[in-house]
């Protein structure tokens, strides 16, 4: 896997919207004000629009092409060292046919995003380059107030500071949006999320410690993978920590064990060291869904001594970090860390 260069005050990062072209409506446009402000005045780096980002919602929806094509673009223009994704959604699936892999692996750069932008991470890897999940540009890079400190510090030793190991420790706070949402609304800019002590930590089942190279993203979008090129064969998960999380649109427990038994009938759970388990959008999920992964990893696949941390900041649930694709880390069930084992970029 080929790193990218980490990111130094002057350079020029791109802005792509490769789902929902959220980021172009007008009610939603002051995120973008906001991120690039942030991005240009605390970061020191020149901000680029891609031609279609803002083209909005039903325009990007009729034209896959036109996300695929700023993609394209951004990677192939020497002077742009990061591509930040706008949002999520939930057709990204739809560029594979008009994305070039082999343009991916000659220019290999920082590439941010979450959720659905899970198949453009699997785009990346497929093309042998390490991206980053986390750090979109409509929620971390524009949250409302400020960014917060854990995020802030993650996106600082991971992108712009890489460090030789870093440890990944379970966020001091959280924010539960089921009952607490805070609407986009530009009259909320400077409105700070109201996060409450974290009581609970890294939780763990398994046993002893693994290491192993970092795969995996948003459950919720793998229904679009499999069976595609994207999908890694069997033997690349040979290995693997597989990191999961579950989107804000509640995943039922009896989907997620669904997905978590097509797992095993693939023999995955043979192969993996361990599993990260994100901390959901809603607390309400959090006990439901690591029981899920306790039936069925432990009981019904037989391993309950594979290592699993869960209530891991990355996501759909502030405050998130960033996890590199491709770069090893140490998970240790007893001791309940994560580390990274080496810097997440060159």
């Amino acid at each position: 896997m080929r790193k990218p260069e980490h990111l130094r005050k002057g350079d020029t990062v791109a802005i792509v919207s490769l789902s929902s072209g959220l980021l172009g409506e007008p009610w939603a446009i002051h995120k973008l004000h906001l991120a690039k402000k942030r991005l240009e005045e605390d970061y020191g780096l020149h901000v680029q629009v891609m031609p279609n980002a803002l083209r909005g919602v039903e325009y990007l929806d009729r034209c896959p092409e036109a996300r695929a094509d700023d993609l394209m673009q951004a990677f192939r223009d020497q002077n742009i060292r990061a591509v930040f994704n706008a949002i999520g959604g939930d057709d990204a699936i739809r560029l594979l046919p008009h994305v070039d892999l082999d343009v991916l692996r000659q220019n290999p750069k920082i590439f941010t995003g979450f959720s659905d932008t899970t198949t453009n991470h699997f785009m990346l890897y497929k093309a042998g380059v390490v991206s980053y999940y986390g750090a979109s540009v409509m929620t971390n890079f524009s949250e409302y107030g400020r960014i917060n400190d854990y995020t802030a510090r993650m996106i600082r030793d991971t992108l712009f500071e890489p460090k030789a190991t870093l440890d990944i420790p379970c966020a001091p706070y959280w924010y539960d949006d089921e009952d607490e949402k805070i609407r986009w609304d530009e009259k909320n800019i400077n409105v700070l999320t109201p996060y409450h002590p974290e009581r609970i930590g890294y939780e763990s089942a398994g046993e002893g410690a693994a290491e192993g190279e970092l795969l995996g993203g948003c459950v919720d979008v793998f229904v679009n993978l499999l069976g595609t090129s994207l999908w890694p064969p069997l033997d690349e998960w040979k290995g693997k920590i597989l990191f999961l999380e579950t989107s804000e649109e509640d995943m039922s427990v009896e989907s997620l064990k669904a997905y978590l038994r097509n797992f095993a009938a693939q023999g995955m759970f043979e192969l993996l060291r361990g599993i990260l388990v994100g901390k959901p959008a809603r607390r309400s999920r959090y006990e439901p869904y690591k029981e899920a992964f306790k039936t069925v990893v432990g009981r019904e696949a037989g391993h309950p001594e594979l290592p699993i941390l869960f209530n891991v900041n990355f996501g759909h649930a502030n405050p998130i970090g960033i996890l590199p694709y491709g770069v090893k880390c140490r998970l240790d069930a007893d001791k309940k860390t994560l580390t990274l084992l080496e810097p997440a970029t060159a």
